[in-house]
């Protein structure tokens, strides 16, 4: 009986990286997984939690999305995250993933 439905199974060699980094109000620790799944998005992971998202440029203006994603306390915190990802995240070159 088979009970799942393979959607994709890749293997990729995905570029890592590891940061570190501290605000006036917060200390930061992120893994960031550059892939060519997700339509390009990398995957952040909060290293203190394990809390994980798909980010891209647009997503980084929504403040309210990432201090719920990350569980983060203050307004002012996602602004000082958004800020230092619009740097860290490269702005993807979307390509239709389905016809």
């Amino acid at each position: 009986m088979n009970l799942f439905e393979k959607l994709y199974d890749e293997n990729e060699n995905a570029k890592v990286r590891f940061v570190g980094f501290t605000t006036e109000q917060a200390r930061y620790d992120f893994g960031i997984v550059f892939t060519n799944l997700f339509f390009g998005k990398p995957l952040v992971v909060c290293m203190q939690t394990g809390r994980s998202t798909l980010l891209d440029p647009k997503d980084l203006e929504d403040k309210a999305y990432l201090q719920k994603v990350f569980k983060m306390d203050t307004h002012h915190q996602a602004e000082d995250l958004s800020e230092f990802f619009k740097i860290a995240l490269p702005s993807p070159s979307f390509e239709t993933q389905y016809e």
